[in-house]
């Protein structure tokens, strides 16, 4: 092949890959928020962000958890400090001290119930039906969604605490 049939060749499948490329990221923009949202994700980073800006980890340095978002509309969500205390007894329902129990209140969080998502907003609204922290049971919860991929999910809400953001972000699990 000559030099000028050897481009065009090039050219061609170059062409064919960027109308293919082009075509997946439309067909994923075709799908709604929530069905973006559907699937398993797991936790990456979770950050309070307080007014000044500065950051606390509420789970430690090194969280983890998992989110899971059912196209019927049901959540289940789970997060707990990699570096959870352990406690003194080996047996779960023989708590040594109250220290022991207030440790384990402050380093996870598990709650599920149903989910909507208000396509507009870019909001997704909890409402909790369970929680290991029963103040939150029957509450509704706003995760405002500042980027969503295939991939990667990043959310944030605001905290119990008057000012505090919480910044999440979730990959999606293999």
């Amino acid at each position: 092949m000559n030099r000028r049939a050897t481009l065009a060749v090039t050219t061609t499948a170059l062409l064919c890959l960027a109308v293919g490329l082009s075509a997946s990221d439309s067909l994923a923009q075709q799908k709604s928020l929530k069905e973006q949202l559907v699937g398993t994700w797991t936790l990456v980073s979770s950050d309070q962000v307080l007014p000044d800006g500065s950051k606390a980890k509420q789970f430690g340095t090194n969280p983890k958890g998992i989110n899971v978002f059912d196209p019927n509309g049901r959540f289940f969500l789970m997060i707990a400090s990699a570096d959870n205390s352990k406690i003194a007894s080996k047996d779960p329902s023989r708590k040594t001290n109250s220290e022991d129990v207030g440790g384990l209140m402050t380093e996870s969080i598990a709650y599920y119930g149903t989910y909507t998502v208000n396509e507009a907003e870019r909001v997704a609204v909890l409402h909790l039906e369970a929680s290991t922290f029963p103040n939150q049971i029957g509450a509704d919860q706003k995760r405002m969604i500042n980027s969503l991929t295939v991939e990667e999910l990043k959310y944030s809400s605001p905290a119990a605490m008057s000012g505090v953001q919480v910044h999440q972000v979730w990959k999606r699990a293999e």
